[in-house]
């Protein structure tokens, strides 16, 4: 496991008291660096939606356990934030919840000249996902997509 890969585990894994607490739960976590600074960033969400005030409870209750834990070697600003309506769906949990939801996917390197799809997730398996286009089924090998989000419908 890389050091950002430790980061982010512990920091879900001390988070688990902290959201159940707060009554939301931990979409995800992620440790980057953008430009010269380091960013700790914690999506959090409920079935309503999350709202400032669950982001700032999460937020200063995990940033007094970050302090007392002191894991992380460089400095960071801590982000407590909801993932978004276009979320993006990085691991088989965010899948498994979006089975049914239309879904765009950006591919590496085109397919049949094109690179960008949206469809509605039917499945998918530790190999592939699969969506239905109005043309049919397609399936896609997961090293063959750079991003899948939930698509913005308005």
């Amino acid at each position: 496991m890389s050091k950002r890969e430790n980061y982010e585990a512990k920091a879900e894994s001390l988070l688990g008291p902290i959201v159940e607490k707060a009554g939301v739960s931990v979409y995800d976590v992620e440790y980057v660096k953008e430009g010269n600074d380091w960013y700790l960033r914690v999506y959090i969400d409920k079935p309503e939606g999350v709202n400032i005030n669950d982001c700032v409870e999460v937020n200063r209750a995990f940033s007094d356990v970050l302090d007392e834990e002191d894991f992380i070697e460089e400095s960071y600003t801590l982000e407590v934030s909801s993932p978004g309506l276009g979320r993006t769906l990085k691991k088989d949990r965010h899948l498994q919840y979006s089975i049914g939801e239309e879904v765009e996917i950006k591919t590496f390197k085109p397919i049949d000249k094109v690179k960008e799809f949206t469809g509605i997730l039917k499945g998918f398996d530790s190999e592939s996902l699969t969506i239905e286009e109005e043309q049919g089924e397609r399936t896609f090998k997961r090293n063959e997509i750079a991003i899948i989000r939930l698509t913005l419908d308005f």
